[in-house]
C-alpha cells in the first residue's frame, strides 16, 4: 500500500510540475522583460496594416497586436514583413507574432513549427481585372495572364482553379505585394489574385489616382481562407494568451463592452461581463496574466465590431462571415469562464 501511495504521490508531482512547466512561457517572459511585442504585419494593406500620413500603423491587423500588447502590459513595435519573408521571421524569433493576411492551414499548423490561434477574418481569394476586358466571371478566364505572389496558398489556389476547370493561364509570378500590385496596374497580366479582402483593398488604396472603379472584382471566391494571428510552437501560455485576447474582443462586442463604456460595465450584475473584465477574479489567473487583462484590450482598442468598424468600411466590404454568429456571421468565442 505504501509503495502505491508512492507512486501515486510522485505521478501527481510529475502532473504537477508538467502543468507548472506549460505555464512558464518562455516567450511570453522574453516579451515581459524586453517590454515589448514585436508585431510582424503586411505593412502594405490598407485597411488591415498600412502606416498612415504619421508613420503610425494602421488596420485590423495591427489593432489585434495593440489590444495583445494591452492585455500583457507592454509596448508594440511593428515589423512589415513580405509573404516570403514572413515564416522565418517568426521561426527565427525576429518577431513575436505574426499579424497580417496569413492563411491557416494544416501544413503551416504542423511542419512549419507553428501555431494559428484564432480567426481574425474570414476570407476567400477571389479575381481583380480591368473594367475594360468584359469579364464577368472567373470561368472566362481561360488563357488569361494572372499576377501571383509565390510562395503563397493564393498561388496553389489559382493552379488548382484552373486544372480543375480545364482552363489554361501564363503565371505572372512576382516577390512583393507592392511589386505585385505595380505589375497588375501597368497592364503586365489581365488579372490579379489574391484573398478578395486584399483586392477590395489593393483597388481603394493602389489603383492609379481616381481609377478604382475602372477595375471589377469578379463574383466567385475560390477557397477559404482563415486569417488570424499566429505564434511558434513552443510556447503554450503564449499561444493560450493571443487566442484568447481574440475571443475577448469578440465576445465583449457581443455583451456590448465598448471602449469607451468597459469601466462602467466592470459593474455589471452579468456574470459573464464580470468574468471578461476581471471584477470576478480567476481568468487572468489561469493566463498567468493581471484579471484586467480583457479590460486593458478593450479599452486600447475597443471591442471586435469596433476594430472592424474603425478599419474595413472603407474598402466597401461588408461584415458577411465576420458578423457576429448572432447577427448572421459566423464569428464566435468560446466562453470566458
Amino acid at each position: 500500500m505504501k509503495s502505491k501511495l508512492k507512486l501515486a504521490l510522485v505521478a501527481g508531482a510529475i502532473v504537477a510540475s508538467s502543468v507548472s512547466g506549460a505555464m512558464a512561457g518562455k516567450d511570453l517572459d522574453a516579451i515581459k522583460a524586453r517590454g515589448e511585442l514585436l508585431c510582424g504585419v503586411s505593412g502594405t494593406l490598407g485597411g488591415f496594416s498600412l502606416p498612415d500620413s504619421k508613420g503610425v500603423m494602421q488596420g485590423l491587423d495591427a489593432d489585434i497586436c495593440r489590444a495583445i500588447a494591452a492585455a500583457i502590459g507592454t509596448k508594440v513595435k511593428f515589423v512589415p514583413l513580405t509573404a516570403q519573408q514572413r515564416f522565418t521571421a517568426l521561426q527565427s524569433g525576429e518577431v513575436d507574432i505574426l499579424s497580417r493576411n496569413t492563411t491557416w492551414t494544416l501544413t503551416r499548423d504542423t511542419a512549419l513549427g507553428l501555431n494559428f490561434t484564432a480567426v481574425t477574418y474570414y476570407d476567400g481569394q477571389g479575381f481583380m481585372i480591368p473594367k475594360k476586358l468584359g469579364v464577368k466571371s472567373a470561368k472566362e478566364l481561360d488563357g488569361a495572364t494572372v499576377c501571383v505572389q509565390p510562395g503563397t496558398t493564393t498561388e496553389l489556389n489559382l493552379a488548382d482553379y484552373f486544372r480543375a476547370n480545364k482552363m489554361k493561364y501564363t503565371p505572372v509570378v512576382i516577390e512583393g505585394t507592392q511589386e505585385t500590385n505595380a505589375a497588375f496596374f501597368s497592364g503586365r497580366c489581365d488579372v490579379l489574385t489574391t484573398d478578395s479582402s486584399g483586392l477590395a483593398s489593393i483597388r481603394a488604396n493602389d489603383a492609379p489616382k481616381g481609377k478604382s472603379d475602372d477595375y471589377v472584382i469578379l463574383p466567385e471566391i475560390i477557397s477559404k481562407e482563415p486569417l488570424g494571428p499566429v505564434v511558434r510552437h513552443g510556447d503554450d501560455q503564449w499561444l493560450d494568451v493571443v487566442k484568447w485576447v481574440v475571443f475577448a474582443l469578440v465576445e465583449a462586442e457581443e455583451y456590448g463592452v465598448t471602449k469607451e463604456n468597459a469601466d462602467k460595465m466592470a459593474s455589471s450584475t452579468n456574470p459573464g461581463i464580470r468574468r471578461l473584465l476581471g471584477t470576478d477574479p480567476g481568468m487572468g489567473k489561469n493566463l498567468g496574466l493581471d484579471e484586467k487583462w480583457a479590460l486593458n484590450a478593450i479599452k486600447a482598442t475597443g471591442n471586435y465590431g469596433e476594430i472592424w468598424e474603425a478599419n474595413i468600411p472603407p474598402l466597401g466590404l461588408p461584415r458577411g462571415l465576420n458578423a457576429l454568429w448572432s447577427k448572421g456571421g459566423i464569428m464566435y468565442a468560446p466562453p470566458v469562464r
